[in-house]
């Protein structure tokens, strides 16, 4: 214990504070969870890599700007090659990495697109660039990911690393980050975010006049500016990264693009292309009984590869008119199979279908993993569990969409990465999002839903198909009926669609946007700054394709008008020119990053709660931060709405009268009367929503609210999420409006409670990257109550304690769960 005496000498003492973290960070990394006692060797090891870096730091200073060899390892010391073989397994490099790391332009720092196929390798070239930055020229990184789940992953992945090399390494996903990220003692950090996230941080740099410190941007899948109101947030994103900051380095991932020199002239970036795959990818369509090889060569395209002589039943060939069991009868269970289905429940039924089919050898085939994985699967629904999971995992297959919960999701992506499974039935996303490679992949229809394949997501889709050192080949198949032969030429051998901008999606709803940020962080204060500004972007590189009707400056000019039309911004003119300047709810609209058709409709409700704010219970709250976006997806069950509200406590039925939903109402419609009154069904859909997420704050349990609302569990977990990340929104919203300050205390708690969802005494363990609640309540219960607790632990001990937690899992989970310990450590404020 410190007496009073000591605590004052160190509160006042910047330098024994300073001595604390270090001495912290030192003893975690040296022995905290180290399965072995820290040798001599180890010391010196950790000195001899100490010197490399300056080594590598003065070669970056002296060496002229055409030499590429600025340390052992592209730059890097030794320890890097030696952390990618152990914790990766890569022993060498493949030629196009070597050559894509040494190009003149890399050296150089230029900017930079290298697009190859899937899983070409891209993302390793990316991490050493990054290593680079961080470690030799000190600066912090920011990697840009389309989805949470890829976030995670990389997270996860890399907090050894900054383990190891001293760096930190930060989520900024759903709920998670903060704005402006904390500031660094001594250490450089990885930002890792998401597209949205991603684009809130930098505004925060910008606003603070730290972007300087970003060396280095990463963004994967580039060719995503072209989809939808996610690539207008990345087009902003750069568009103020090459504005503002001209030492920022920026290096673009992604597949090959129709237009990239479009997409090279807004990045101010160099191009690398190569048609590089680990393994040789075969491509196939089947018509009839046939399977075709695609060959872009043949006049159809397609060339007789085999004819299809499989002994079908009368009632098989009724059921599975295409031949899908034959064909994952091939290579499975000794290979692993993807099948994309057009619908989640397609995806269902076909798993359902292909286990009545399968022999009874299959069940024997790692039987006792697919036990447990039943178990698991058992655990994270706290007892509930998918009746047809239940079916199909004995035999080594699942279904993999939205409709999962994030944990069956994580189980059922680790068990197919592990062999246990088999074969996935999946939607599109799947190809999309985290990295699960197949022997064979099998396109069940060329359609998505309704909507006919773009060529992206097909050859994403079939490019999942060949497991780099497992495989030596992999092949795709896509089913044709007679019909769409056509239109599939086209899919299968057309050159790539172009990537356009974004910004006019939603008639122009990202340049308002944009135009709102830029006046908001004093960016273009003047209508001439604006031009110079929009000038910069990729609509304006396309103009001449995209702004058909008016010129971008007179759309720009309608957009000023309108923002000032909604009291957002407000213009002063002069002489010269006319001065912009964001108001009040302008600043609080694009710090909450909150839509500008929901702004006003925001405001408003805020308002109208501050004069009645139930504090007695949560319901008030949560429908605040109810999401409107999801409103449209859902209806309501009106018996189930009845029933819900008849529970709630008289205050709580006064609060939902009070917003517009009164209890007479929803009786009226659950009798199935006519309601004369006008009511706005936005206001009601949205109270049903909220009710839905204040049971789970009451229940915790998803598959029992789900079964309660008559929802499917995956809708209620995105709804869960969304809530989530919007109330941080709505916080971030109310911080800027004085006249809110009571919500300020509310939300920041209420944002906690939805990101998680658990009982409060799991929380911390959860924060850690990796870290689900089934996971969370083992390690509870193990002992492991803390985040410091978590961080000490021996990993060996840590896979033994905890059933089903695999080496590889403990390592990351200890690694990210110290990495968390030493950023409090190194926070500087």
């Amino acid at each position: 214990m410190l007496d009073g005496n000591e605590d004052n000498r160190r509160m006042h003492n910047p330098s024994v504070r300073r001595s604390m973290s270090d001495h912290l960070k030192r003893t975690m990394l040296s022995n905290a969870a180290a399965p072995f006692r820290v040798s001599r060797s180890v010391v010196l090891q950790e000195a001899v890599v100490s010197e490399e870096i300056n080594v590598a730091l003065l070669a970056m200073e002296s060496v002229s700007s055409q030499s590429t060899d600025l340390g052992p390892f592209f730059g890097l010391p030794t320890k890097v090659k030696d952390l990618l073989h152990n914790l990766k397994g890569i022993k060498s490099l493949y030629d196009w990495q070597e050559t894509c790391l040494n190009l003149e332009c890399v050296q150089q720092r230029r900017n930079l697109i290298y697009s190859l196929p899937t899983s070409g390798g891209k993302t390793l070239v990316a991490e050493i660039l990054i290593l680079k930055e961080l470690l030799c020229r000190k600066k912090d990184c920011l990697l840009i990911l389309p989805y949470v789940s890829l976030v995670q992953e990389k997270v996860r992945g890399l907090a050894s690393f900054g383990l190891e090399l001293n760096f930190m390494v930060e989520e900024y996903a759903g709920s998670k980050g903060k704005f402006p990220p904390v500031k660094r003692r001594t250490s450089q950090c990885l930002y890792i975010a998401t597209i949205e996230k991603a684009h809130s941080l930098v505004n925060s740099l910008i606003e603070t006049n730290r972007l300087d410190n970003i060396g280095l941007v990463v963004v994967d899948e580039l060719h995503m500016l072209g989809d939808g109101s996610r690539g207008a947030i990345i087009e902003m994103t750069i568009a103020k990264l090459l504005y503002i900051s001209k030492t920022t380095q920026i290096i673009g991932m992604s597949a090959t693009l129709g237009n990239i020199k479009d997409i090279q002239t807004f990045l101010k970036a160099e191009n690398y292309t190569n048609d590089f795959r680990p393994v040789q990818l075969k491509e196939y369509v089947k018509l009839k009984d046939a399977i075709y090889e695609v060959d872009p060569k043949e006049e159809e395209c397609f060339r007789l590869s085999r004819p299809l002589n499989y002994k079908y039943s009368s009632g098989m060939q009724k059921v599975d008119p295409d031949h899908i069991i034959a064909l994952v009868t091939e290579v499975i269970p000794s290979h692993s199979c993807l099948v994309f289905c057009p619908t989640k429940k397609n995806c269902e039924n076909v798993a359902s279908m292909i286990c009545k089919y399968l022999k009874e050898n299959y069940l024997r085939h790692r039987e006792a993993e697919k036990s447990t994985l039943l178990c698991e699967l058992r655990d994270s629904g706290n007892g509930n569990m998918c009746p047809v999971l239940r079916r199909t995992v004995p035999f080594g297959i699942a279904y993999h969409h939205s409709g999962l919960t994030t944990e069956e999701r994580k189980l059922v992506e680790e068990a197919y990465s592990r062999g246990v499974l088999c074969l996935l039935t999946c939607t599109s996303t799947l190809a999309a999002g985290i990295n699960l490679p197949a022997r064979r992949v099998i396109l069940r229809s060329p359609f998505v839903a309704t909507e006919f394949l773009k060529r992206s997501q097909y050859k994403q889709m079939v490019g999942r198909a060949g497991r780099a050192g497992i495989d030596s080949e992999g092949e795709s198949i896509l089913i044709l009926q007679e019909k769409e032969r056509k239109m599939a030429t086209s899919l299968v051998c057309a050159p790539m669609e172009t990537c356009y901008s974004n910004l006019m999606y939603e008639d122009g709803k990202g340049v308002l946007s944009l135009i709102l940020s830029l006046i908001g962080l004093n960016i273009t204060t003047s209508l001439e700054q604006l031009k110079d500004f929009l000038s910069g972007t990729l609509l304006s590189v396309q103009e001449g394709q995209l702004c058909v009707k008016k010129s971008l400056w007179d759309f720009a000019l309608e957009c000023v008008e309108v923002l000032k039309e909604k009291g957002l911004i407000t213009a002063k003119h002069d002489a010269q020119d006319v001065t912009l300047q964001v108001t009040r709810l302008g600043k609080a609209t694009y710090k909450g990053s909150v839509d500008l058709t929901y702004s006003g409709m925001l405001y408003s409700d805020l308002s109208k709660g501050l004069e009645g704010l139930l504090l007695n219970s949560y319901l008030h709250l949560v429908y605040l931060v109810t999401p409107y976006d999801l409103i449209s997806q859902c209806k309501p069950e009106w018996m189930v709405f009845l029933r819900q509200f008849t529970m709630l406590s008289a205050s709580e039925q006064k609060m939902s009268a009070a917003v517009g939903v009164p209890e007479s109402f929803v009786a009226r419609k659950a009798a199935g009367q006519t309601v004369r009154k006008n009511v706005n069904m936005l206001v009601v859909t949205r109270m049903y929503l909220a009710m839905v997420l204040f049971s789970l704050l009451k229940e915790t349990n998803l598959w029992i609210v789900a079964e309660k609302f008559q929802m499917s569990r995956g809708f209620v977990q995105t709804l869960l999420t969304s809530a989530s990340a919007f109330c941080s929104c709505v916080l971030h919203f109310t911080e800027e409006l004085e006249e809110f300050w009571p919500y300020k205390v509310l939300l920041s708690e209420l944002t906690r409670r939805l990101a998680y969802c658990v009982q409060a005494e799991l929380i911390p363990l959860m924060e850690v990257a990796g870290v689900m609640e089934s996971r969370a309540k083992q390690l509870y219960n193990a002992g492991y109550k803390t985040l410091s607790h978590l961080a000490n632990a021996d990993p060996s001990v840590l896979s033994k304690t905890i059933s089903n937690l695999y080496k590889k899992q403990a390592n990351q989970i200890v690694a990210a769960a110290k990495i968390m310990c030493l950023s409090f450590a190194d926070a500087s404020e």
